[in-house]
């Protein structure tokens, strides 16, 4: 009888440690908030791209003010490093580059008519040159025959000879001056030919430039059309400055968050940081401290809170992280 009165004993202590012991693994399975100083450092941020490009039209040249776009993405598209994301239309810099062409034949023909009508000018001074130089010496003869002549005569011959000098000299002088007219002239057209050139090389160099193209793997957004605020689109014009697209890179994310300004002291720089999203509330992510900002301020204009700027790098990939969804962010404590 004994025995029979010690077994269901022996039953329900051994029933109650099995259940103690269920309750306390259930609780050990559950993630429980990390408590700091008696209260769990936990702030919301925004998932942003640590490394972004940036897409501002630039300025293709001193012709042209604005550009039309004529093929673009669709926005959200994921795009690889080295694709093409935006086409911008290359009409306006054909038509310059033929006009440039066009005109420099002309300006090319100018030149080589400028060429031969220097050096035909040149030729004209030289036999000049030659006929005066002819009549000096021709002069000098008869003065130096006429010593034996007259002193008028002499006198006659003396300025002869002078004024065959005289001209001479302005012959020679206007030759050398021609030749710095002509080589001004020269140099002036060979400049302009020049210009004209660089400016048509250049033309040619921007057409590829018109295929933009992603530096970066990520996914495509496209900025807003600054006159009507909507995603810009195909047949807008766009001006040099405004943005056209941005591509955050998706390997590498980084939370936006903040730390109020009684718990700023601590955290650190490399503190451990559990991640979570609203979308997935009971999935964790790896993250740690990277920055923390220097100057506090007002959280918001509608709150009187004080708060400090951090940024938490996210240590590892995950697909399902995205630019803009909101998680918050509980700082592991050392």
């Amino acid at each position: 009888m004994k025995m029979w009165n010690f077994k269901p004993s022996v039953l329900f202590f051994a029933s109650l440690f099995l259940l103690f012991s269920c309750k306390s693994s259930d609780e050990k399975g559950k993630e429980q908030p990390l408590i700091k100083d008696g209260k769990s450092i936990v702030e919301t941020g925004e998932l942003a791209a640590v490394n972004s490009k940036a897409f501002l039209l630039q300025r293709y040249g001193r012709y042209w003010w604005e550009m039309r776009i004529i093929g673009i993405l669709d926005h959200g598209t994921i795009v690889q490093a080295g694709d093409s994301i935006i086409q911008l239309d290359p009409s306006d810099i054909n038509k310059f580059i033929i006009d440039r062409e066009s005109r420099l034949e002309t300006e090319l023909a100018t030149l080589e008519k400028m060429y031969v009508n220097h050096a035909n000018s040149l030729s004209d001074y030289e036999s000049r040159i030659k006929s005066e130089e002819a009549s000096f010496e021709l002069k000098k003869l008869e003065l130096e025959s006429s010593r034996f002549e007259s002193e008028r005569y002499r006198k006659i011959k003396e300025l002869e000879f002078k004024q065959a000098e005289i001209t001479r000299a302005k012959e020679k002088r206007k030759m050398e001056l021609a030749k710095i007219i002509n080589a001004n002239a020269l140099k002036r057209q060979e400049i302009n030919v020049r210009q004209i050139r660089t400016e048509i090389e250049n033309a040619y160099a921007i057409i590829p430039q018109l295929t933009i193209r992603t530096p970066i793997s990520g996914v495509f957004q496209i900025a807003q059309n600054r006159r009507t605020g909507a995603l810009l689109k195909v047949g807008d014009n766009i001006y040099p400055g405004n943005s056209m697209a941005n591509v955050p890179e998706l390997k590498h994310m980084k939370v936006n968050t903040y730390i109020n300004e009684t718990d700023f002291l601590k955290i650190k720089t490399g503190q451990k940081v559990i991640v979570r999203l609203d979308a997935l509330p009971k999935v964790t992510f790896a993250g740690e401290v990277a920055y923390i900002g220097k100057l506090c301020h007002l959280k918001d204009n509608k709150s009187r809170q004080k708060v400090f700027d951090v940024e938490v790098n996210i240590l590892d990939y995950d697909e399902r992280l995205k630019p803009g969804m909101t998680v918050s962010c509980e700082y592991v404590p050392e």
